[in-house]
C-alpha cells in the first residue's frame, strides 16, 4: 500500500516549499513539504470552510482542528478571533511540525499543536467549536469516527463544522452528523465542496 498523507510518519523525501496567499482576506505565509496533504497550495475545501464559518454566533470557548494537516484552518481561525486558543492536532508527525512552523511564521500564539490520532491525545474539553477538513483517504470508519467523538468534546451549543466532496462521502456524512447531534445544515456549497454544521443541543 503507498503512503499518504495519513501516516504518523512520513518516509517520503522531504522537499519543503514556503509560499504566501490570502485567506480569509487575510495573507499568511505557509510551508509544506511532501507527506503532507494538499502539498502546493491551500486546498480548495479548507479555504471554503473557513471563509464560510461565522466564529461570532459560537460560544464563549477554545477551537479544536483535528487534521490539521500543515495549519491552514486551524491558524486562519486563530487569527479570524485572537480571543480564542484554537488546539491543533494530526497523526502525522511531520504534519505537527509544519504546522508550529507556520504558526511562528504568521506570528499566531493562541494555538496548541500536538500530535494525535484523531482525538486520542487532545488536551481541551468543552470546546466551542470542532472542525476537520478530515483524512477523505483513511477510510469512512476513520472519518465517521471525526463525526461521532466531536459530540464529546463540545460545549452546550458548540458546533462541529467539516467539509467533505459529495463524491467523497458528504451525502454519508450528513446522514451520520443528522444521527449524532439530530440536526444538520449545509452552511456551503460550492465546486461540489458541502460545508455541514452541526449544533450540540444545551
Amino acid at each position: 500500500m503507498s503512503e499518504h498523507y495519513y501516516t504518523e510518519d512520513p518516509k517520503t523525501k522531504s522537499k519543503p516549499k514556503t509560499w504566501e496567499t490570502t485567506l480569509d482576506g487575510r495573507k499568511f505565509r505557509f510551508t509544506s513539504d511532501a507527506g503532507v496533504f494538499s502539498k502546493e497550495r491551500v486546498d480548495f475545501g479548507s479555504r471554503l470552510l473557513v471563509e464560510s464559518v461565522d466564529l461570532s454566533t459560537y460560544p464563549e470557548g477554545d477551537l479544536l482542528d483535528v487534521g490539521c494537516g500543515y495549519g491552514p484552518i486551524g491558524l486562519a481561525l486563530a487569527k479570524k478571533d485572537a480571543t480564542r486558543k484554537v488546539e491543533m492536532v494530526d497523526v502525522n508527525q511531520r504534519a505537527i511540525e509544519l504546522s508550529k512552523r507556520n504558526a511562528e511564521l504568521n506570528t499566531v500564539t493562541n494555538v496548541a499543536i500536538h500530535p494525535s490520532d484523531l482525538y486520542e491525545t487532545v488536551e481541551g474539553k468543552g470546546f466551542a467549536g470542532v472542525f476537520s477538513n478530515p483524512p477523505i483517504r483513511a477510510g469512512k470508519q476513520v472519518v465517521h469516527r471525526v463525526l461521532e467523538e466531536a459530540y464529546d468534546y463540545l460545549r452546550p451549543n458548540g458546533y462541529l463544522t467539516i467539509v467533505i466532496q459529495k463524491k467523497q462521502g458528504a451525502p454519508s456524512a450528513r446522514k451520520k452528523m443528522e444521527e449524532v447531534f439530530g440536526n444538520v445544515e449545509r452552511i456551503a456549497l460550492e465546486k461540489g465542496y458541502w460545508i455541514l454544521q452541526s449544533q450540540k443541543q444545551a
